[in-house]
């Protein structure tokens, strides 16, 4: 598995934000349409019904973001040591989450729940690249076809490391060109 933008990526399996597990919401996107997933918000959107995609509420990083990860990792190593010591659940912590905004033909909106896969939020350029290309996705069957299977077949390819910032662009890059 691995995360390019707003994206995770599984072998051959497309995600917006991480991949969920278990009743976890997520969203997959998949040559037939959007598929929600988790508890609640199982739905499918076939491709010709969607009109838009967006992402709201997605961490993006800045130098107080930072600084506030940092001190979030100290919360909740301390809250683990607790829980091993004590027994309790205080250290519990759900992850930071964002929506998938999904707009069918008529203007109606769902919005979907996804884990972010980014600890400390994702770099402004990996945003906007990531932003592009969800909205390239719903320019029409050739196109979104044509930038899944890239996806997809970088997935297969990659062996499940995600990679470094610049590459993770320069893939956002080409997948918005594709």
């Amino acid at each position: 598995m691995a995360m390019v933008g707003l994206f995770w990526i599984a072998e051959g399996d497309v995600y917006v934000g991480a991949k969920p597990s278990g009743l976890a919401p997520g969203a997959r996107l998949t040559p037939e349409g959007v598929m929600a997933l988790g508890d609640g918000q199982e739905a499918f959107f076939p491709w010709e019904d969607v009109h838009a995609l967006a992402a709201e509420g997605v961490p993006v990083k800045s130098l107080k973001r930072n600084a506030g990860a940092v001190g979030q990792t100290v919360k909740r190593n301390v809250g683990m040591l607790l829980d091993l010591a004590l027994g309790v659940g205080l250290g519990t912590e759900e992850a930071p989450t964002m929506t998938l905004r999904v707009t069918d033909a008529d203007g109606g909106d769902t919005d979907l729940t996804v884990y972010t896969a980014a600890a400390i939020g994702y770099s402004q350029a990996e945003h906007d690249l990531s932003l592009e290309l969800l909205t390239r996705l719903t320019e029409g069957a050739g196109t979104l076809h044509t930038t899944l299977a890239a996806m997809a077949d970088w997935g297969r390819a990659n062996g499940g490391s995600t990679p470094r910032a610049s590459d993770r662009e320069a893939l956002l890059r080409t997948w918005t060109e594709s």
